[in-house]
């Protein structure tokens, strides 16, 4: 399996995965999912951080997405991510393709020198990875109901001040 930077090539696969990788999670929703538009969206409005846009290929084939946008933690709007959405083909669930993508998202996140890569997610996935709830690091999600999911990865340029309410980008807002 090849990691590998995004391009707008790829934007069809990608839209394209995402709403297979999340329809069994959504069997209500007709139409476009949640997900695919909202990486649709961030990828508009210029919100993908390229380096964390990234593709995993087997065969040719993209077969998982993960990707991260800028965000503001309290009054600063460099040091922290917001992480996601993260999909793989359903029928590449379970091999390790979505391991690698959160590994290889947060060490380029470290890489750039953010302190914080943050997600609202399930946190038995996650917690593996690191993660811990954002809450125990002063980190308040923009939506009070989402505290239980909401979390935060530290990095190497973490530090105590890296602390507030979190703000995805405005695409976030816009679903």
């Amino acid at each position: 399996m090849l990691i590998r930077q995004a391009d707008d090539a790829d934007a069809p696969a990608i839209h394209a995965l995402h709403t297979a990788a999340f329809r069994p999670h959504n069997p209500d929703v007709s139409g476009e999912l949640p997900e695919a538009r909202l990486v649709d969206e961030l990828r508009g409005d210029g919100d993908l951080i390229p380096a964390l846009s990234l593709v995993a290929v087997r065969a040719g084939q993209i077969v998982g997405h993960s990707c991260a946008s800028p965000a503001r933690l309290g009054d600063d709007p460099e040091s922290a991510i917001g992480f996601g959405p993260l999909g793989v083909l359903p029928d590449r669930q379970r091999s390790g393709v979505g391991s690698a993508l959160v590994h290889a998202t947060v060490g380029a996140a470290n890489a750039l020198g953010k302190s914080l890569v943050v997600l609202l997610g399930n946190p038995a996935y996650y917690s593996r990875f690191g993660f811990v709830l954002a809450g125990t690091l002063g980190i308040t999600p923009p939506v009070p109901d989402w505290a239980p999911h909401f979390q935060a990865l530290p990095l190497a340029a973490y530090t105590q001040r890296n602390r507030g309410e979190f703000r995805y980008s405005p695409a976030f807002d816009r679903l």
